[in-house]
């Protein structure tokens, strides 16, 4: 199916950003982060005339980030392929994202865990793309989501987290809503929350591609993906866009003059205002990475992270967790589900995921 080219924004190409990481931390190289590939050439019309992400920064009334992102870099634009542009093809072209299709800001469902509970389950009115077969039109009207996790947390009072995320393309059951894998920077009650990460949701996004998406809840109380206060910053990337699979990029929140700010690869993408949580949120007090699956059984056959469980030496991994003016990081990690499964390798990375019950 054709893609609508409503609200397309003009995409972008700019050098990739290779070299040091910055002083808080250093993100290590190798396993846990691959490279970007030189890009092909374009078109004159598709490239952006910009070269720096504050370059390209809209009117004076939106915010300005911090002059480098979480991890050290300065900001440079995200290396960007041509409009609708598969996960797929963006890997074989060594690119981060590609714009997609706007759906709007769809209110599907969301999974939220502590350290001491997580949200299990909820009914929706949200119906996925192929229901499951039911009796009753009632509960067809308000099915089950079934949320299950593989997690890494610690208490930690910081300005910012980031890490090196594998961004997948793992197998979406029909029936299912998403599987995805975020970053989570919460108050220490966990009531307050903003979220980064790649999902697979066709509710929202309409493909079975990942995609970047942003998130935050306010006392508790869920709110819609990609929208719902966000404020847009980059022109080159933005919530919604397809994302590269079968790699890792960094991802990262940092609270700045007490707004949110989300990073993705080598952007500020945008941010949250603090004034949604009346200014009382600017700092994270819990931080929780981790792989979800949201189904409408509890024996998903939803695969987490690259389908492979955390003791495969090639499943999905999160990579040198790291934190702004907070303490050392000493991940602690668990599973929710029998299904999935996570395994530690240091303070700082664990691999995780899985391929459901089936």
């Amino acid at each position: 199916m054709l893609k609508s080219r409503r609200g397309l924004l003009a995409a972008g190409l700019s050098a990739a950003v290779v070299g040091a990481i910055g002083v808080v931390s250093t993100l290590n190289a190798g396993a846990e982060q691959i490279p970007d590939a030189p890009a092909p050439a374009v078109a004159p019309a598709d490239v952006a005339p910009a070269d720096t992400a504050e370059a390209a920064a809209p009117a004076e009334s939106v915010a300005k980030p911090p002059t480098n992102l979480p991890w050290g870099e300065r900001p440079r634009k995200v290396r960007t392929g041509r409009f609708g542009a598969t996960s797929k093809s963006l890997k074989a072209a060594g690119l981060s994202a590609a714009h997609s299709e706007d759906r709007g800001r769809d209110r599907a469902p969301k999974g939220r865990t502590n350290r001491t509970e997580s949200l299990r389950t909820q009914t929706t009115t949200v119906v996925p793309p192929e229901p499951v077969p039911t009796e009753s039109p009632d509960a067809a009207a308000r099915p089950t989501v079934h949320f299950l996790y593989n997690v890494g947390s610690q208490s930690a009072e910081a300005d910012a987290a980031y890490a090196n995320l594998t961004i997948s393309k793992p197998k979406l059951a029909k029936s299912d809503y998403h599987t995805l894998a975020e970053i989570a920077v919460q108050s220490a009650d966990g009531k307050q929350i903003v979220e980064v990460g790649w999902t697979v949701d066709r509710v929202v996004n309409g493909d079975d591609d990942p995609h970047l998406f942003v998130y935050h809840w306010v006392d508790r109380q869920t709110s819609c993906y990609n929208g719902c206060g966000f404020v847009q910053y980059s022109k080159t990337i933005k919530p919604g866009d397809t994302l590269v699979q079968d790699t890792q990029k960094k991802f990262g929140i940092q609270n700045f003059n007490g707004d949110w700010w989300v990073a993705y690869d080598t952007e500020w993408v945008g941010y949250f205002p603090g004034e949604l949580w009346g200014g009382k949120f600017t700092r994270s007090g819990l931080v929780q990475i981790f792989g979800e699956v949201a189904a409408t059984t509890a024996t998903p056959c939803t695969e987490m992270g690259n389908g492979k469980g955390g003791a495969d030496t090639t499943a999905a991994k999160v990579g040198s967790v790291s934190y702004l003016n907070g303490p050392p990081v000493e991940m602690k990690v668990r599973s929710t589900s029998d299904y999935y499964s996570v395994e530690k390798l240091s303070a700082r990375t664990f691999r995780y995921g899985g391929s459901g019950a089936c």
